[in-house]
């Protein structure tokens, strides 16, 4: 079939890998990116994950937490432009959505939208600031937690990252709960432990630690077991209590909360502008 530079150059702009390399795997992937990216990892080839083809959506990542951070919500506003996003007006309307969101206990868009802002539903409201700034504006992603233990909010500077972590018990120092949230933000997991990685996932990572494995001259069988040690290594990096923890990398988080006497992270959202 026949390769178009645009799609090499795509996937050269996700990956890292030289253009030939990106030729090949597109030919023998059928053109589907996805399957190319396998591809080349199967060979060997380093992935990077810049994923420079992806829209530059701008907007605000918003959060909100109850005093007694039983509660708290998240929202990820998005519009065209940096300059729209640093608009005060725009942001003080974006906050009242999160504000609705937080006092309805809404967790989804389409249930926010029927809700009223100003005598409008948020919906109109949406329509009202479209004609009025003149670029598309919509409410991306909506999150609410409610817990029996407690919840951490954080926001990056610069309001393009979120992080809401929900934690078994009460955290009694706010920093400690701050920084794995930080983590979270920073090392982007899957999961917070082994059991939450999707099957799928685990079974494509085997599967390339594998065929690498075979590629470099492995015996099957060998490359076999070698392929679980890799997938170790995989967990070490994707799985929230198992990663090294950023500020000091001699311990795992899991092993950080336990120093401190804190309780295990339950679940986490982590939100970053312009992702699904």
């Amino acid at each position: 079939m026949s390769i178009s530079a645009k799609d090499v150059k795509m996937l050269r702009d996700k990956t890292g890998a030289g253009m030939m390399d990106c030729k090949k795997a597109l030919k023998e992937s059928g053109g589907d990116l996805d399957q190319a990216i396998e591809f080349l990892r199967k060979k060997g080839q380093k992935v990077s994950e810049k994923r420079a083809d992806r829209e530059a959506d701008q907007g605000l990542i918003l959060s909100k937490i109850s005093d007694d951070s039983s509660k708290a919500v998240a929202l990820e506003i998005n519009c065209e432009t940096d300059f729209v996003a640093r608009n005060e007006d725009f942001q003080a309307q974006a906050n009242k959505f999160l504000d609705v969101a937080f006092e309805k206990e809404i967790g989804s868009v389409a249930d926010l939208l029927t809700e009223e802002v100003d005598g409008l539903t948020i919906e109109k409201k949406l329509e009202s600031m479209v004609g009025k700034i003149g670029e598309k504006i919509e409410i991306n992603r909506v999150v609410f937690v409610q817990t029996d233990g407690s919840l951490i909010h954080y926001i990056h500077p610069g309001n393009q990252l979120g992080v809401l972590v929900e934690f078994e018990g009460d955290i009694n120092d706010e920093e400690i709960g701050k920084n794995v949230a930080m983590q979270i933000a920073a090392m982007n997991p899957l999961a917070v432990t082994r059991d939450g990685v999707d099957a799928t996932v685990v079974e494509k990572e085997l599967d390339i630690a594998k065929e690498q494995l075979i590629n470099e001259g492995k015996p099957e069988e060998i490359a076999e077991k070698a392929s679980k040690g890799k997938l170790r290594r995989f967990y070490e990096e994707r799985v929230l209590l198992e990663q090294k923890f950023v500020k000091d990398n001699g311990i795992s988080v899991k092993e950080y909360l336990e120093q401190n006497d804190a309780p295990l992270v339950k679940s986490f959202h982590r939100m970053q502008l312009g992702e699904s």
